[in-house]
């Protein structure tokens, strides 16, 4: 019997293991710019067209490679990161399993321009799916250029799974933001499609955040500071108050390398408890520097998640300095109820002394210069008499004579002023009573519809009674006035005395950017859209001014994942969300009137059965059902 089992060609292999390197323009993006700060680079460009999927290109200062080494690198396995096995447990590089640029040249192609510093003449490579189509010398600068086209040109099939350039654009601004916070000290550009999104120059660790989020990031930042032997802390958390509903900006970098790690982000909640909403995220940029020997990075394929000799020790150093931070700058609350605020000292008085009070008196004053304080003073006793030389002296209020008698007989003079028969003026009279309607209407009202526990409303029928899950109820009816406001384009928007200046992360921007016009036809009136904010001058009718940031923000978690390319998939997607959003929620007191109002706009809705999330918004309960219960 023949041999079945056979070696795979070396493009079939490497075709293999792309599809577990590169799942994405981005993977690329990671890939080389990593290889590029491995290079030792003080500037990387990021050049990208299409979203990557024409173009990745990183050029970057670094040390270069030689002739041998620029041939070499594309092999499988080919790496200048580990020598043995016992490399993999002390990495101060990025890259090492040597996969990376064989992965890539395998599914796209690749032109690379590299030259030493030492070196006259560089070397240019280019390669298509795996094969070398030409390799020359050439004049080039110090450092490294690849260049990255057609990405999976020989795999159409991986190419179509690719989303909208909307979607892989924010894959690639998230890699390229995860290595330009890691590396402050390094100078980094970003293109897309020929303009410049960054430019960020050699800086300060809160530099760089803030350069990258830009908006009102500096003035929410908590520095975090601590230095163990296990692990050092250094880094930002953001202010309580400026906790969103996404978890965009949350950044964990061990030994400068991105991970994720749900483990490090429950201690940092916990160091929240208590001062957080619902449902709220803080934001955060913590940079732990650990011994290499003790993590293990070669867990996972993208390399994002780390294993730890000792995560308890890492959780409990982690939310104590967190805590500490947040108590230090005055941001958590303090439990001492005997405190006085008062006597705080403020930090530009902790090394002055106290200046020594000093007493001026006025030799010159004379008490009895005035005829009235004389007269005063000549009927007093003697032991007032001998205080005539002191500098204060006393002076009796002037009294007011009964001022209960001004009011006297204004009464009675207006009463008769208004009921003389020569006036030409009537007033009538009109009850104010405390309630919108009148007993009947309430107790008609009563009769009708009651609310439980503050969650369901119950209505009787002929048949029995319905139920209705009011926050569930409120959404479907939402969810179809903003789908009809945006489908026909009818919606009305209430002018704010005072435009509202809204600040966003630049990815926020982008989306906000591609909304807008679903936005405007919802009823949002934006008067000024900036790079890091908006401003809105006008809003929908049911959404007050304090619900503006909450609708926004919420639109924008939904939609971290991508925004769908047709219109009809955007329009729903906002509908609900800010349905979602703005619906009355579990726990909220309803009056009489607006559980009406609400039972009523749901049976007139188009699909009344189910909410927006297909949930069913209500029950009913047949009297036969109810006789059931009691027969037993």
């Amino acid at each position: 019997m023949s041999s079945i089992i056979q070696l795979l060609p070396d493009h079939v292999a490497n075709q293999i293991a792309a599809g577990e390197v590169v799942q994405r323009p981005a993977s690329v993006v990671k890939e080389l710019l990593e290889n590029a700060v491995d290079a030792n680079a003080t500037d990387i460009k990021l050049i990208i067209k299409d979203a990557g999927k024409s173009l990745v290109q990183v050029i970057d200062n670094g040390k270069g490679m030689s002739v041998t080494d620029s041939r070499l690198c594309f092999e499988r396995h080919a790496t200048s990161k580990i020598r043995h096995a016992e490399d993999l447990f002390s990495l101060h590089t990025k890259g090492f399993r040597g996969e990376a640029l064989a992965s890539i040249a395998a599914i796209a192609h690749v032109e690379m321009k590299t030259k030493q510093d030492q070196e006259e003449l560089g070397t240019q490579i280019v390669i298509e799916g795996s094969k070398f189509v030409s390799q020359e010398s050439a004049v080039l600068p110090k450092g490294t250029s690849f260049a990255i086209k057609n990405l999976f040109f020989n795999i159409p099939a991986r190419r179509n799974f690719l989303k909208s350039d909307t979607v892989e654009y924010r894959h690639i601004m998230d890699e390229f933001q995860r290595v330009a916070l890691a590396h402050p000290n390094i100078h980094f550009t970003f293109y897309h499609n020929g303009s410049e999104m960054y430019n960020l120059p050699i800086s300060t660790l809160r530099q760089r955040v803030v350069n990258v989020f830009s908006g009102k990031t500096n003035e929410k930042l908590v520095p975090v500071q601590e230095d163990t032997e296990i692990v050092t802390v250094q880094g930002f958390v953001s202010k309580p108050e400026f906790a969103k509903k996404n978890r965009g900006e949350q950044f964990f970098f061990v030994n400068d390398r991105f991970i994720k790690s749900g483990y490090l982000h429950h201690a940092v909640m916990a160091a929240y408890d208590g001062i957080l909403k619902d449902g709220a995220q803080p934001s955060y940029f913590l940079y732990l520097s650990v011994p290499p020997n003790s993590i293990d990075i070669n867990i996972h394929p993208t390399k994002t998640e780390i294993k730890f000799d000792d995560e308890s020790a890492l959780y409990a150093i982690l939310r104590a300095s967190i805590k500490h931070s947040l108590g230090q700058f005055n941001v958590a609350p303090v439990l001492d109820f005997e405190r006085d605020a008062n006597l705080d000292t403020p930090y530009h008085y902790k090394d002055l002394e106290g200046a020594t009070p000093t007493i001026e008196v006025d030799r010159t004053f004379n008490p009895f210069s005035d005829d009235k304080v004389n007269k005063h003073y000549s009927g007093s006793n003697s032991s007032s008499s001998s205080n005539s030389g002191s500098a204060f002296a006393y002076k009796k209020p002037a009294q007011t004579a009964s001022w209960e008698s001004l009011y006297v007989g204004l009464k009675q003079e207006v009463e008769t002023d208004f009921t003389t028969e020569n006036t030409e003026f009537s007033f009538e009279s009109e009850e104010v009573t405390a309630s919108l309607f009148n007993d009947e209407e309430v107790e008609h009202a009563v009769q009708n519809v009651y609310q439980i526990h503050k969650k369901y409303i119950v209505s009787p029928i002929k048949s029995g009674m319905v139920i209705v899950d009011q926050q569930r109820a409120h959404q479907r009816v939402l969810y179809e006035q903003f789908l009809t406001n945006m489908t026909v384009h009818q919606a009305s928007s209430q002018q704010l005395l005072f435009p509202l200046n809204l600040y966003f992360s630049v990815n926020e921007m982008e989306l906000i950017e591609e909304l807008k016009l679903s936005l405007v036809n919802t009823g949002f009136v934006f008067e000024e859209t900036n790079d890091d904010h908006v401003v809105i001058s006008g809003i929908p009718v049911n959404v007050t001014e304090s619900e503006v940031s909450i609708v926004l923000e919420q639109l924008l978690s939904d939609l971290q994942d991508g925004i769908p390319e047709n219109s009809f998939s955007q329009n729903d997607t906002i509908a609900k969300s800010m349905a979602k959003s703005l619906a009355v929620k579990t726990g909220t007191s309803l009056t009489i009137k607006e559980q009406e109002n609400l039972v009523n706009g749901l049976f007139a809705c188009k699909d009344p059965n189910v909410s927006p999330f297909q949930k069913p918004t209500f029950i009913t309960m047949r009297v036969e059902d109810i006789d059931k219960k009691f027969a037993l």
